[in-house]
């Protein structure tokens, strides 16, 4: 029903993100991805959808299903290229989806949100979840999202005498303690409460929110693991891939 998968540099987060696409590979392709992102750069509305048209990556281009996209284009979901023109989170993604389709047809819908509070999670998670129930295709829905961003170069240092890496694994573990028990308001208020400095915790939450509709029962921690195991540095950023079924 959805995924929850890192955004940064592949080098960084790649090998994290391919155990949840690893799942989807073994499990069955489906017919359409909703991506929700973050807004990292700040343009356009606070919730954006695009509606028509192809996204190009070094595999291709990839079709926007317009059918269901104009379907989702409601409520809080405006339409607005601008917010998408200069955003990563959810464009890469797509090479993923595009190595597993193979030949077979893919298409997506890319909405991305800059609001991030819970009442933006629960009326999107609610226009997504009934709109796929209204779809006979099979739909998952992925949540783009890093976790943590700890230390001098995101101005959230760890307390004295303790690791960066230690610290961002130490916040992301509350995290997604409350993405594992589908629990969508809290993960938002620990977010708030312990100044989590994960960037798609809206996106996340979004996604719980449409798949509790959708009668989901469990979400399992795939791997989770950090930047500083890639590269050690004074900066470390928390990457986790999670299914949900």
């Amino acid at each position: 029903i959805g995924m929850v998968v890192p955004h940064a540099g592949f080098i960084y987060s790649g090998a994290i993100a391919t155990h949840a696409y690893s799942v989807l590979a073994e499990n069955g392709f489906a017919d359409t991805f909703i991506i929700l992102g973050p807004n990292h750069s700040g343009q356009g509305s606070g919730v954006s959808i695009m509606t028509d048209g192809a996204w190009k990556t070094p595999l291709g281009e990839v079709k926007i299903n317009s059918n269901i996209a104009k379907k989702l284009y409601k409520g809080i979901i405006d339409k607005d290229v601008s917010a998408h023109m200069f955003e990563h989170s959810i464009e890469v993604q797509l090479p993923f989806l595009q190595f597993i389709a193979k030949d077979k047809d893919l298409d997506f819908v890319p909405i991305c949100m800059m609001m991030q509070d819970f009442d933006t999670s629960i009326e999107i998670g609610d226009i997504l979840a009934d709109v796929i129930n209204q779809e006979d295709k099979s739909i998952v829905i992925v949540a783009s999202s890093d976790f943590s961003h700890a230390g001098f170069n995101y101005m959230s240092m760890p307390p004295p005498g303790m690791k960066v890496e230690e610290y961002a694994k130490k916040q992301d573990k509350n995290a997604i303690a409350n993405i594992l028990n589908m629990d969508p308001e809290n993960l938002i208020n620990r977010v708030h409460q312990d100044n989590i400095t994960m960037c798609g915790y809206g996106p996340i939450s979004s996604m719980l929110v449409a798949a509790k509709k959708l009668r989901a029962s469990k979400v399992e921690l795939l791997k989770y693991g950090t930047s500083c195991e890639v590269i050690q540095s004074s900066s470390c950023v928390g990457y986790g891939a999670l299914v949900v079924y």
